[in-house]
């Protein structure tokens, strides 16, 4: 279910000679075949409580998907006023029009705020140009594409899989993508920890590129080996060996400038907190912007 269908019968036609990124916005509509939809819906565990937007809507079939399979509410844009009508209709024979609607309506103009799932299939150009755009929106949100990715910003799932009756490329597969917005972990953050009849002071440097983690920390001053350091949406995921306690998991959830959470030692769960002291940028933040191809004259 692609974008913007301008009469393309091919994706090919985005690319004829004289397109400019100006045009990178009307993405031809490409039908992505039902398994397809079926899977990306999967791979975001898309639910009851959801909300769904799909940008480049075409015939309705992504968030009626999601409306008549799962329960969820959402909506579609698409520039073909054809094809809104169309999804429309579909929404209404499949008796979820209450929680399926869609729009004839520019994606650059839609406010994907109310979004706790996105669903795409853009060009690679104009996943660039909506990324920012993305990476705003609410940490944990999740975002899925079919074939297309997003840049640098590499997916946290990827696969490939077979795509019966799909219109566009010669083996008929198609890739699925998924990223969840990232929260803003890089800084800082210190805590204590009671071991060996005292209690340690923790401090754990991070610095964060997208969902990507590198971290460093240290115990009283002294180095300490970080097992690994993982994001999801807001939750962060540390393991460390500690003198004494051996491999501790540190688990929580940012608010505001504190992680609260649990930790595990030698089995024993037990509240976790930590204290964010310092905020560094995301390297992504400072990195140059994406370029966006423009085609020959």
């Amino acid at each position: 279910m692609s974008r913007f269908a301008r009469g393309c019968a091919a994706l090919l036609c985005a690319v004829s000679i004289g397109a400019t990124a100006q045009d990178f916005g009307d993405t031809p509509y490409v039908q992505t075949p039902q398994v397809v939809v079926d899977a990306m819906l999967e791979t975001a565990k898309v639910g009851r409580n959801d909300y769904v937007i799909d940008l480049g809507s075409g015939d309705g079939r992504m968030v009626i998907t999601a409306a008549r399979k799962y329960g969820a509410r959402g909506f579609g844009v698409d520039l073909d006023k054809r094809l809104v009508a169309l999804a429309n209709a579909n929404a209404r024979k499949a008796g979820v029009a209450d929680r399926a609607r869609f729009f004839a309506r520019d994606l650059f103009a839609t406010d994907l705020s109310p979004a706790s799932v996105i669903t795409i299939y853009l060009l690679p150009e104009v996943n660039l140009m909506n990324r920012a755009r993305i990476l705003a929106l609410k940490p944990g949100t999740r975002v899925v594409s079919h074939d297309y990715g997003m840049g640098d910003w590499q997916p946290d799932v990827e696969f490939e899989m077979d795509a019966p009756g799909k219109s566009v490329g010669r083996n008929q597969r198609s890739k699925v993508l998924y990223w969840v917005v990232p929260d803003r972990m890089a800084g800082r953050w210190v805590w204590t920890f009671a071991g060996e009849g005292r209690k340690h002071a923790i401090e754990l440097l991070l610095r964060q590129n997208y969902q990507k983690l590198e971290a460093s920390a240290t115990l009283d001053g002294r180095a300490l080996p970080v097992e690994s350091a993982t994001m999801s949406g807001t939750r962060l995921d540390v393991v460390l060996n500690l003198p004494g306690a051996g491999r501790v998991s540190f688990s929580g959830t940012r608010i505001n400038q504190a992680l609260d959470g649990e930790m595990v030692a030698a089995g024993v769960k037990s509240p976790w907190s930590a204290v964010r002291t310092e905020i560094i940028d995301q390297v992504h933040v400072n990195a140059p912007p994406p370029v966006i191809r423009e085609f020959a004259q």
